[in-house]
């Protein structure tokens, strides 16, 4: 399975090239059973680390916090919550709704655990930003939206 994965169009790789360690966490699920409710997820039997490019360290091939990423964006963005109305017609609305949280999430959010934002955590920037910075940001367009991150 992994095999086919890896021959197939990868952003990681795109991305990164070989400057990168990274691996995959594939996980093994039992099929469904037909006596458990609709939305019932299927149990995990089992985990196989695989190594996609350079030298990961399997001590931190995870999915801890790519889940916890998930969980976050499905939370506070209510469309990609299951039987919900609140999903885009659009594409381009989706992809824009999902730019706006994730600058939100990254350059206005002091997160408790990091006491900043993400984003002055990393170096990115070196002050909180507001929704008027977001706002400026979009009206600016894209020729000056990368001088804005200082």
């Amino acid at each position: 399975m992994h095999q086919i994965l890896l021959m197939l169009h990868h952003p990681v790789l795109d991305a990164f090239a070989d400057d990168i360690d990274y691996a995959m966490l594939h996980k093994i699920y039992t099929n469904e059973p037909a006596n458990e409710a609709r939305y019932s997820p299927a149990k995990c039997i089992g985990c196989e680390r695989v190594r996609v490019v350079g030298g990961p360290d399997p001590r931190y091939i995870s999915t801890s916090y790519v889940e916890r990423q998930n969980l976050t964006m499905r939370m506070q963005m209510r469309r990609f919550t299951r039987l919900t109305n609140g999903f885009s017609k659009k594409i381009e609305n989706h992809i824009a709704a999902l730019a706006i949280h994730y600058v939100h999430y990254n350059f206005c959010r002091i997160h408790q655990s990091l006491r900043v934002t993400p984003a002055m955590a990393a170096g990115v920037s070196n002050r909180l930003w507001s929704i008027q910075d977001i706002i400026a940001l979009l009206m600016a367009g894209p020729q000056e939206a990368g001088n804005s991150a200082a």
